[in-house]
């Protein structure tokens, strides 16, 4: 055993191939130019596990994502996070602040919608809630695309994305980030908010 592993443990890599075989994901190797990353399928829609950094002059931070394009049909898009740090966030998207009518939860995170009701509905799935309050920090917001440094999406596709700060090497928490997006996307399907069809961008 070498020496880095016996100080820091399994690395990242090591991690999300074991991942892999938990959630029948596949592990994409990104070379020397392009970072790694782990892809699940869970019906039409596939999800991307990476990392990505953002430079602060003269320091750097590193940030976990994972996001899953869907058809959006009525465009309906929130925002949640834990209060404190991602609070503003959705303030600066327009949002407004809703309580979701479960007070834990409620007391716990920033809800933001544009709808009401629709959000209303969404939190009332029991699962989606409970794995959303297992992450100890939490940005899960829905996009309409990533901009000018991203891939722009077609008409009518958004993207359901999840990101923290720092790199996620704990396989049962990642394990529950797939599961919350699973769970995500079909409480949208149900709610008409959502198709079973293939977004048609890939990431």
């Amino acid at each position: 055993m070498s020496l880095l592993r016996q100080w820091f443990g399994p690395s990242r890599k090591e991690i999300w191939q074991d991942l892999c075989g938990k959630i029948q994901g596949t592990y994409v190797d990104g070379g020397m130019w392009k970072g790694d990353k782990v892809q699940a399928t869970h019906g039409e829609w596939t999800i991307t596990l990476d990392t990505y950094v953002v430079s602060t002059g003269k320091s750097s931070v590193s940030y976990t994502r994972l996001r899953a394009p869907y058809v959006n049909p009525d465009g309906f898009r929130f925002t949640v996070s834990r209060k404190g740090f991602f609070s503003e966030i959705g303030r600066l998207l327009g949002m407004q602040d809703v309580d979701v009518g479960h007070a834990p939860f409620d007391e716990d995170f920033v809800i933001k919608g544009n709808d009401e009701a629709k959000l209303k509905v969404l939190f009332d799935d029991d699962r989606l809630r409970q794995l959303i309050e297992a992450q100890p920090a939490v940005l899960f917001t829905v996009k309409d695309d990533e901009g000018y440094f991203g891939p722009h999406f077609p008409e009518g596709t958004d993207e359901l994305s999840f990101m923290a700060m720092g790199i996620i090497k704990d396989t049962e928490q990642l394990k529950q980030l797939f599961a919350l997006f699973s769970e995500t996307l079909d409480q949208l399907c149900r709610m008409g908010s959502a198709y079973r069809d293939t977004p048609g961008v890939s990431l």
